[in-house]
C-alpha cells in the first residue's frame, strides 16, 4: 500500500471511529434505560445492569456500523477536498484507485465484522440477556416481592406471597396472568419455590382458574405445577425463543418440533437470508460515499454537502432492505429482493466510479432543502427574540 493510501485509510478510520462511538453511545443508553426498571425492581447490582447493557450492544452494531462508515468516509473525503488534497492528487496524476482502495479495505473489514457480530456474537448475547431476565424475575419472586403485597412482574402478570419461609420457600402463592387476550389465568398454591436454575416457579398443592372471554371458568387442581420464568415477556404459552435468537447452524436446520418454527417457519427462512445479505451494507455504503465525495470539486461550485447526499441515499437503501426483510416472513418472493438491493446498489456505484461520475441530489431539490432550512432557522431566531408574553412588536 502506498504512503498516500495509508494516509487516507488512517484518516477515514479515525473519522469512522469518531462517528461510531457517539452513535453507539446514544443507542446504547436508550436501549439500556429500557431495562433499568427490571434490574432495580429485582434488586440487582450496578454490575448486573452494566452486564445487561453490554449484552445489548451486539444487536445494534450491525445497524449502526454501516451508517457510521458512510458518514466517516464522506466527511473525510469532503475535508480532503476542502483542503485541496484531492485536487493535488489529481494534478499529480494519481488515479481514483488511490482513493478507492483504502476506503474499500476499510469497508470490507467492517463487513466482515458485521457478519461475525450478526451471526455469532448477537445470538449468544440475546440468549444471555434472556437468561439474565429470567434470573432477575426469579430473584424478584424469591427475595424482593414483599409479603401480602401484589407485585407487578411484567405487563399483565401479578404475584402475591402470603409468607416467605426459610430456604426460599414461598407460602400462600397467588399469580394472576392476563397477558394472553384469549383467556385469563389465576393460580393458587399452598407453597412454591424457584428452582435451582432460576428458570421456573414450582408451585405445589394448588389449582388453576382459566377464564374465557364469554365468562366461563374452568378449574384444574394440581399437585405440582412449574411456571416458566424464562418466558415472562411472552403472550402465549409457547416458547418465546425467536428466529433472531438462534445461532447460524440452527437456522440452517431448525427443529421441526420448535413451537416458533411451527407457528411461523417463514421467520426462520427470512432471518437466515437477512444475515447473509445485510453484512454487505458496509461495502455498499462505502461505495456510495466514494461515488458522492471522491471527486475533486471547486469551492465555488454550489452543491449540497456530500455527507447529506450520501446519508440520504444510504437511508433509502437501508429502508428498502428493511421493507424486503420484514415482508420476506410472509412471502418468499421478497428473499431475492433482499440480495438484489445491495448487489444492484453496489453495481450502480461501481459503474459511476468507472465512468468518473458522481452522485448528487438534483439542484432544484437541493435549493428547496436549503430554502426550507433557512426558513425554519429564521422562524426559530424570530421566535427566540420575541419577548415572553409579548407579540414581538415594540
Amino acid at each position: 500500500m502506498k504512503l498516500i493510501e495509508r494516509y487516507i485509510l488512517r484518516r477515514a478510520s479515525l473519522m469512522f471511529i469518531a462517528t461510531l462511538l457517539p452513535l453507539l453511545g446514544i443507542v446504547w443508553v436508550t436501549q439500556a434505560l429500557s431495562s433499568i426498571n427490571l434490574v432495580t425492581d429485582s434488586g440487582q447490582s450496578i454490575f448486573a445492569f452494566l452486564k445487561l447493557a453490554t449484552l445489548i450492544l451486539p444487536s445494534v452494531i450491525p445497524i449502526i456500523l454501516p451508517f457510521a462508515l458512510v458518514i466517516g468516509v464522506s466527511q473525510t473525503l469532503t475535508v480532503m477536498n476542502a483542503d485541496s488534497e484531492l485536487t493535488v492528487l489529481n494534478s499529480a496524476g494519481s488515479s481514483r484507485t488511490t482513493i478507492i482502495r483504502p476506503i474499500m479495505i476499510l469497508a470490507v473489514a467492517m463487513s466482515l465484522v458485521s457478519f461475525a457480530v450478526d451471526n455469532f456474537v448477537e445470538p449468544y448475547s440475546r440468549m444471555a440477556v434472556r437468561k439474565m431476565i429470567a434470573t432477575a424475575h426469579a430473584d424478584m419472586l424469591s427475595s424482593v416481592v414483599q409479603e401480602n403485597t401484589f407485585r407487578k412482574i411484567t405487563d399483565g402478570l401479578y404475584v402475591q406471597v402470603a409468607e416467605r419461609r426459610n430456604n426460599g420457600v414461598l407460602h400462600g402463592l397467588f399469580v394472576a396472568d392476563t397477558r394472553d387476550p384469549r383467556f385469563e389465568m389465576v393460580y393458587y398454591a399452598r407453597e412454591g419455590a424457584v428452582d435451582e436454575n432460576s428458570s421456573a416457579l414450582v408451585m405445589k398443592d394448588g389449582e388453576v382458574h382459566r377464564k374465557l372471554p364469554d365468562g366461563n371458568v374452568s378449574i384444574i387442581k394440581f399437585a405440582s405445577y412449574a411456571f416458566d420464568l424464562a418466558d415472562l415477556t411472552q403472550s402465549t404459552g409457547t416458547s418465546n425463543i425467536r428466529a433472531k435468537d438462534r445461532d447460524l447452524p440452527y437456522l440452517f436446520s431448525p427443529d421441526p418440533e420448535d413451537p416458533q418454527y411451527k407457528n411461523n417457519s417463514g421467520s426462520f427462512t427470512a432471518e437466515l437470508h437477512r444475515r447473509f445479505s445485510e453484512w454487505l451494507f458496509p461495502m455498499v455504503f462505502g461505495l456510495i460515499a466514494l461515488v458522492v465525495s471522491a471527486d475533486a470539486r471547486s469551492h465555488r461550485e454550489a452543491r449540497m454537502h456530500p455527507m447529506i447526499t450520501a446519508l440520504l441515499t444510504a437511508l433509502f437503501v437501508r429502508w428498502a432492505s428493511f421493507y424486503a426483510s420484514n415482508n420476506a416472513e410472509e412471502s418468499l418472493y421478497f428473499i431475492p429482493i433482499m440480495y438484489l438491493i445491495p448487489i444492484v446498489t453496489a453495481a450502480l456505484a461501481i459503474r459511476y466510479l468507472a465512468r468518473n461520475k458522481s452522485l448528487e441530489i438534483p439542484a432544484t431539490l437541493g435549493d428547496r432543502v436549503t430554502e426550507l432550512r433557512d426558513r425554519l432557522l429564521s422562524r426559530f431566531i424570530k421566535t427566540g427574540s420575541t419577548p415572553a408574553g409579548g407579540s414581538g412588536k415594540p
